[in-house]
């Protein structure tokens, strides 16, 4: 169900993608689009059934709760209103504190991935696993950088001072504009880890159970239980102590 309702909204992200939109903004240089609350809006109506809240970036206000339907509408909305081609729908249902079903969902790149609690994880139905890369400089690490920047505090700080830091001991550093995305990318061995400050819960409900079924590692970085709000750091596991020594320094 879960899967078949982000594939149906997929065509909503195209539409919006290859048309014409309106963009707002929700902080100086935070986007949205009608494309955003449309997607949301849909999905809202089509998860409803599960019987469980609906935690959508475009709607909702207040506590996280710990069972709930985390929906990223867009996640990526910058690269989606400038026409890049990283940008998606994410969906994960987490139950009591722990994730169980997620989709992220690329429809101009024809990106399905998907994972369900002890079922593995899939590209377009192909069975998906981290890298087996074991050392820091020949991994490919991705990150992102939070819309707090504007306001060069504490996050500005950490991104600045831990990329310095890190980049010249890893094989390279990317930065794609989409978490969600990010977290699939090391579940399918693309990256061999990420890390970012300052997400919320719909850009990484999905992606967290997507790295771990396919045989990752998340937590935040001082290697403890990854939280909402946490600075988080995932990666295929072998390197995930040497980038947690490199980045617990820094925050």
């Amino acid at each position: 169900m879960v899967k078949e309702a982000v594939i149906e909204a997929g065509e909503i992200l195209k539409e919006g993608y290859y048309g014409k939109k309106k963009v707002e903004f929700k902080g100086s240089v935070d986007l949205v689009t009608e494309y955003d609350r449309k997607i949301e809006e849909f999905l809202s109506a089509k998860l409803s059934a599960l019987g469980l809240p609906i935690v959508g970036e475009e709607s909702f206000s207040g506590e996280y709760p710990k069972s709930g339907i985390f929906i990223d509408p867009i996640d990526g909305t910058t690269n989606f209103v400038h026409h890049l081609a990283f940008t998606c729908i994410s969906v994960g249902i987490w139950e009591d504190g722990e994730p169980k079903e997620a989709v992220v969902y690329n429809p101009i790149l024809k990106e399905l991935f998907y994972a369900k609690k002890g079922a593995g994880a899939y590209l377009n139905d192909e069975p998906i696993k981290v890298s087996d890369t074991d050392r820091l400089i020949e991994a490919l690490i991705a990150t992102g950088f939070p819309y707090t920047k504007t306001e060069r505090g504490a996050d500005f700080r950490f991104v600045m001072e831990s990329m310095e830091h890190l980049l010249p001991k890893t094989r390279d550093i990317r930065r794609f504009g989409s978490a969600a995305l990010d977290l699939c990318y090391v579940a399918c061995g693309r990256f061999a880890g990420f890390y970012e400050v300052n997400l919320k819960p719909w850009d990484v409900a999905a992606g967290i159970l997507i790295v771990q079924e396919a045989g990752g590692k998340v937590s935040n970085h001082l290697g403890k239980a990854y939280s909402f709000g946490d600075i988080i750091v995932a990666t295929n596991g072998v390197i995930h102590e040497d980038l947690i020594a490199h980045l617990g320094r820094w925050a």
